[in-house]
Parts: structure tokens; sequence; C-alpha cells
């Protein structure tokens, strides 16, 4: 370092700039030594944080590992399986889990920019054990049986779907689809391996949600899969706020800085407008679907992206489950206080004090969820004068409930207008 910066540097950090500091000079030196040293200690914790953090959850290897071991040995097969392990086409990029037992990562396939995601729930109490991986993986695929007919697969299918997704007129018709995914090289047959694949793949919650809401325009595509591993189109914006404070700076950071920053970051107004309504016609298309209902159970901003153009994707569908699989872990669990009937994060029932038991049907439906998501996120920089009735019409979103009786007529009621108020915004604009 030259010495006229050295000592324009000392100058700075260390010479008072009136003569009545130059006195208390070693008590000045002591604080800024003490501060360069906290700075320092801070900064060491929180990259120590993060790395024992991206190696806790950033498991990737581990999948990899599993996956190609179960398809050379001819256990499994899959519409991924030769670029991940013979070509290497399919490569898992960057790191995006939040959780051990959910791995997440980017990557490019075929010149497409996708998600490829992957389960490894059984592997935490073998963890350090030599081959644990892969007998702890090995139960995913025990079924179907060697010598299971079509008919009998079929009818295997049928009945967990039954089981996942309740009584649907429409269910042959996903069976159809199920089989159809199967059939990997399109030969009109599915081989052993085969539906050994899309067996382990139904039992994953989000790819169930995937096929059931296959098509729409909010759900993103399935692009491939092996064994159990999946492969998505990625969504340009994979949740609706930019900034995420890392849980090491939380208790450093205050919350009104980070609400700040993103409101500063978030898209123009008319822009969150188009990719609310976006949201609330997923809503619709997760009411009544062609194979029943589904809840949001975790409707958090993480969850939910939006593309290039503005239009909103559901990034991640963990938190969207069948309303049969919900009733179906509510109905007789026993209880104290409506806490003890919650299924998720947010699907919550009412206790019966007296029964001791859970009801069945979630006190706050998906639209009221969607509409309290949507006052943090659209409310503000709305223009003034809209302001005034789009806060109305949140407010009263937010306090439907769940019953029976109000779900058909009125929420759709309240989810039309909110959707004619901001169509009637941005129409006739770029924004449209």
């Amino acid at each position: 370092m030259p010495r006229s910066l050295r000592r324009l540097l000392h100058l700075v950090l260390f010479c008072p700039l009136s003569k009545g500091l130059q006195s208390r000079m070693p008590a000045v030196k002591v604080k800024y030594l003490l501060l360069v040293w906290v700075g320092i200690l801070l900064v060491s914790w929180v990259l120590y944080m993060q790395y024992s953090s991206y190696s806790e959850l950033c498991r990737g290897h581990v999948c990899h590992m599993v996956i190609c071991d179960h398809y050379r040995r001819g256990i499994i097969a899959g519409s991924a399986c030769k670029a991940l392990c013979e070509e290497r086409t399919l490569n898992l990029q960057r790191c995006l889990s939040t959780s051990s037992t959910h791995q997440v990562y980017t990557g490019m396939w075929k010149e497409k920019a996708v998600v490829i995601k992957c389960g490894i729930e059984e592997l935490a109490n073998g963890e350090g054990v030599p081959g644990s991986a892969l007998r702890a993986e090995s139960s995913l695929f025990d079924k179907p049986a060697r010598g299971t007919s079509m008919d009998e697969f079929r009818e295997m299918l049928h009945s967990f779907l039954k089981e996942s997704l309740g009584e649907q007129a429409s269910l042959v018709t996903l069976v159809a689809r199920v089989v159809t995914l199967a059939d990997v090289n399109q030969d009109g047959k599915v081989s052993l391996a085969e539906a050994k694949s899309v067996w382990a793949l139904l039992q994953v919650p989000e790819l169930l949600v995937l096929l059931a809401l296959a098509g729409r325009e909010h759900t993103p595509r399935l692009l491939g899969f092996c064994g159990h591993l999946y492969v998505t189109e990625r969504v340009a914006h994979s949740a609706l706020w930019r900034l995420e404070v890392p849980p090491a700076l939380q208790p450093v950071v205050p919350e009104a800085v980070g609400v700040a920053l993103n409101r500063w970051l978030a898209p123009a107004w008319p822009r969150r407008a188009r990719i609310s309504i976006g949201l609330l016609e997923f809503v619709e298309d997760a009411f009544h679907g062609a194979y029943g209902s589904f809840l949001m159970c975790d409707s958090g901003p993480a969850r939910v992206g939006y593309s290039q153009q503005y239009d909103c994707k559901m990034a991640d569908l963990r938190g969207v489950v069948s309303e049969a699989a919900v009733r179906g872990y509510l109905r007789g669990r026993p209880c104290q206080t409506n806490s003890d009937c919650t299924y998720g994060h947010d699907c919550t029932a009412t206790c019966d004090r007296l029964a001791r038991q859970c009801n069945t049907e979630v006190m706050q439906p998906n639209l009221a969820k969607v509409c309290a998501l949507l006052q943090t996120f659209l409310l503000f920089g709305t223009p003034a004068d809209l302001h005034a009735d789009l806060d109305k019409q949140l407010r009263t979103c937010v306090t439907l409930s769940g019953l029976a009786s109000q779900m058909e007529v009125h929420h759709s009621l309240v989810l039309n207008n909110l959707k004619t108020l901001l169509w009637k915004k941005i129409s006739n604009t770029k924004y449209s």
C-alpha cells in the first residue's frame, strides 16, 4: 500500500477532528479496534452458519448416487435417467434446498432452464453408515412386485389415487395418464422398472398435485423423471419477494428493513396486479379441479413465483394438498385446542371440545389466505383512485370462512369482484 494512502487511512481512522478529542486518543483507538473485532466476529459467524447450513441442506450428490445406482441395476427407469446417469447432460447446479429431506437444484436440460427435485426422507437414520443410503432407498422401489399384471397395476393406481384424492368419477382418466407417463419408451407396455419408478413418484405429494393440475396455466410443467427424482420447468422468479434475509442474519436485521427493501425491489404496481390476477386464477383451479379440490396449506410468498412476463406460476406446490387428504388426517384426531387440528403450516380446523376430536372443515379457505398475502404484496403503491376500493375488498376477503355454506356463491362473488377490479385498471395497457 502506498505511504500516502496509509497516512490518509490513519488520519481517517485514528485522528480526531478537534483538538479537544486528542487527549482521548487511546480511548478512541480502543473503541475503533473493538468495533473492527466485533465486525470480524460477526462476519465470521455468518459465514460459518451459511457453510454449515449449506452442507446440511444440500445433499444432491446422495440423490444422484442412489438414483443412478438403481438405474444401472435395472430397478428403475424414466425419461430423464439417460441424461442424468449416462450422458450427463442433466446436471445438478445451484442448490435451492430448504430441507435436507427434499433436495432442490437448478439445472439445464435440452437447452431449457429446469428445476430438479429429489426426496431422501429415509436417509436420516443411516447417515454416515456405508451403503445405508442405497439400502434405505431400496424400500421406495419395492412395489409393484414382480409378476404383477397390468390390470393389477391399474387397480393399485386407482386405489392409491382414490385414497389420496377422494372418490372422483374422473380417476380413470388420471390412471390412464399415469400409465402413459410410466411408458417411457412408448412401446405400449409398462416394464417392471417403469412401474416401480412411477409408483415411487406418486408417493411424492407435490408430484401428485403436478399431475392433477397438469395443463393449467399457473402450474409448472413436469418435464421428466428418473425413479422418484423429477424435473420441472424453472420459474424465472421463484418467490414474490426478491430479497430473503438469511436465517443467520435475521436476529440482527430488523424486519422493517427487509420489508422496505422488498417493496423497493418489487415490480411496478400494474405488474403486481397482473401477478395477483394469476394467483386468484390458481385459487379457482385448485378449488374445483377435475380431480377434486386442493387446499393451500402454506400460502407464503416463497411458494408463489412469476415468469419474465409477470404471469403467476406456483414455484413450489409442496404446500398444496388435496382436500381429501386433509380431511382424512383430521378425521377422528384427538385434540385439546384448535392448534392440535393443523395440517401443514396453516390448514387449521376447529376442535370439538366435548368430543375432544377435530372437525374436518378447515376454518380459513384458500381465497382468504391469498387475500392476506395480497394485502402485503399488492396494496402498497396502489393508484389513489383504486386504493380505498381494493383495500375494502381485500378486508372482506380475508374474513371469509371455510364453512361449506359459504364456499360456493359467496367465495366466487368475492373472487370475481377482485379480478374485475384489477383487470379494469390494467386492461388496454401494456401490462395486460
